[in-house]
């Protein structure tokens, strides 16, 4: 018998044959890990073929060395290959490093299933399961676990969630009601023989699941679950297609579903969701600061509603802005308006040529006030540093600046300022206040109202109150969170991206690095429409996601080029 196999080498896309020793026959398989001589080195490798010697020509084949242990199953790597073109990857490789174990797997364990089906139950997921799986909308501080115990009656389930902390307490708490768990990728071994849950982070997306009758994938909306690296694949949309597959259902579950979510995995009826009342009941407060009729160039963001709360020594406040390294928001000096983009509402900011361009749209336009006609505009851009000292000095008592040292996080303190970083990093308080979250709806991204109502769901976790200071309290975001109806949010992203052809109603990559632009030039421009502001950064586009992929896979990448292809980046 021959095996062919994948070398695990970074930049090698080749496969190469290899004889079958008697002694290691009943050891190989697809999915085999192994390891073979290549070029006068030993190196590990997946076997992603057995042939019999009648379909390949055998001319003095090198054996395999030596079986390592199981791999990713034949059916992970059929889902490898389809992900290469998804998301414009080079060869499959990277998703076989993150469907294989950390260690050496030798053997497997027998299943070890309890064929239980814990209480308490959701019974809104037992008949999205029923019907095939879909979408379903919980609110921010709703307990998942029901969810999890419904799909552990169906069969095996596989659990995906965006953090770390937050898969691990989910997993403890399905022991707690005597479900046998594997939490991947270090219990691979478990998962791989049988449990009823595995879960894991977005990389159980690619973990082996025995038998797997169900999966969930919690919090939906989170960028945690893409790869922040190339291939930038996304947890949702493998473990959808993984599901498609083999015929088993999967449930998504967000507070605020994503416009991809909506249009491409909810039923004919959109999410499922609580009534309206109970749905509303585990929002959190939200308290809008309308700014309007303040100067929007105040060098201060200390307003007397957030000062009021500061200064309140029962109070425990976490102070967000995230200025640092966003793209700049100007006001108008004439009628204080901010300036906006009259095509896709984001914010604009002056070009080199003095023109007010919107990196969202490409859209430019004079340097203009679209309200009054002014030419004279205001540049917001506070400093988290200042903002401590600030703070200090209106809350008389210790303010600590959340950044990367551990310690600061670990100070005992009732009031903290950050980026939103610290949202991850800081316990829970009484109030999070986004000092400007001007800066998060109107930033030049077609996704930014989706991420700014994704800050406000994280916010809501940590304090039942959130505090938006904003130029734009009708914004369509703030309507959403102080109405607990993400359905605003959906119905103005559906028709601004439908109009502008963005994802779902399109597809998008962005090319980037040397020789991007060697890259970018053989591609078919019926296929792929290139934009790009010709410093090696090309945002690329196309009809769909197979067009895309394709495409950028069959052109030739110049050598010594360190091309970086991103499909469906999350910040642009």
């Amino acid at each position: 018998m021959i095996a062919r196999v994948l070398p695990d080498v970074t930049g090698l896309d080749k496969t190469f044959d290899y004889a079958i020793p008697d002694d290691l026959r009943a050891d190989v398989s697809v999915g085999t890990i192994v390891r073979v001589d290549l070029h006068g080195r030993r190196i590990g490798a997946w076997v992603v073929g057995v042939l019999d010697p009648t379909d390949a020509a055998v001319v003095d084949l090198k054996p395999i060395a030596k079986v390592t242990g199981h791999g990713p199953s034949a059916e992970l790597i059929e889902l490898a290959e389809w992900a290469h073109v998804r998301w414009a990857a080079r060869r499959i490789r990277p998703f076989l490093v993150a469907a294989s174990p950390k260690r050496a797997v030798r053997n497997v364990p027998p299943p070890n299933r309890r064929a239980i089906a814990p209480a308490p139950s959701s019974p809104a997921t037992t008949d999205l399961l029923a019907a095939g799986g879909g979408v379903l909308r919980l609110p921010p501080r709703s307990d998942v676990l029901p969810t999890v115990l419904s799909a552990i009656a169906v069969g095996s389930t596989l659990v995906v969630v965006p953090t770390v902390s937050d898969a691990s307490l989910l997993a403890t708490r399905l022991r707690r009601t005597g479900a046998t768990v594997a939490f991947v990728p270090d219990d691979w071994a478990a998962a791989a023989g049988g449990v009823d849950v595995v879960i894991g982070t977005r990389s159980a997306a690619w973990m082996p699941c025995a038998d797997m009758a169900a999966a969930i994938v919690i919090d939906e909306h989170d960028e945690a679950l893409q790869e922040e690296r190339s291939p930038t694949w996304h947890a949702r949309d493998v473990v959808a297609e993984r599901c498609r597959r083999a015929g088993v259902p999967a449930v998504f579950v967000s507070p605020i579903p994503t416009l991809v979510a909506v249009e491409e995995l909810a039923g004919p009826d959109g999410p499922v969701h609580p009534p309206p009342s109970r749905e509303r009941s585990q929002w959190p407060r939200v308290e809008v600061v309308d700014r309007t009729d303040e100067d929007p160039w105040k060098k201060s963001l200390l307003t007397s509603a957030l000062i009021e709360r500061i200064r309140d020594p029962q109070q425990r406040v976490l102070c967000i802005s995230n200025t640092t390294g966003r793209a700049r928001v100007l006001a108008c000096r004439g009628c204080r308006a901010l300036l906006r983009c009259e095509n896709c509402d984001a914010a604009v900011g002056l070009a080199d040529d003095g023109r007010l361009a919107c990196r969202r749209c490409s859209t430019v336009r004079p340097p203009v006030c679209q309200e009054c006609g002014a030419g004279k505009f205001a540049n917001l851009r506070p400093g988290v540093t200042r903002i401590q000292e600030e703070l200090a000095a209106a809350a008389n008592r210790p303010v600590v600046a959340v950044t990367g040292k551990d310690d600061e996080v670990a100070a005992r303190s009732d009031l903290y300022v950050g980026t939103e970083a610290a949202l991850y990093r800081v316990g829970p308080v009484d109030v999070v206040a986004f000092l400007e979250f001007d800066s998060e709806m109107l930033a030049p991204r077609f996704r930014a109202s989706e991420q700014a109502l994704a800050l406000i769901v994280r916010a809501g976790r940590l304090a039942p109150t959130v505090m938006l200071q904003t130029f734009n309290p009708d914004h369509e975001v703030v309507r959403a969170a102080s109405e607990a109806n993400p359905d605003i949010v959906t119905a103005a992203e559906r028709e601004r991206r439908s109009m502008l052809g963005l994802p779902p109603f399109g597809a998008l990559a962005l090319a980037t690095g040397a020789f991007s632009d060697e890259v970018v030039s053989q591609l078919d421009p019926d296929r792929v429409q290139v934009g790009g502001d010709g410093d090696q950064r090309f945002l690329l586009r196309s009809t769909d996601w197979t067009t895309l992929g394709a495409a950028i896979n069959e052109t030739t990448r110049p050598p010594g080029s360190r091309v970086r292809v991103a499909v469906d980046p999350a910040r642009v």
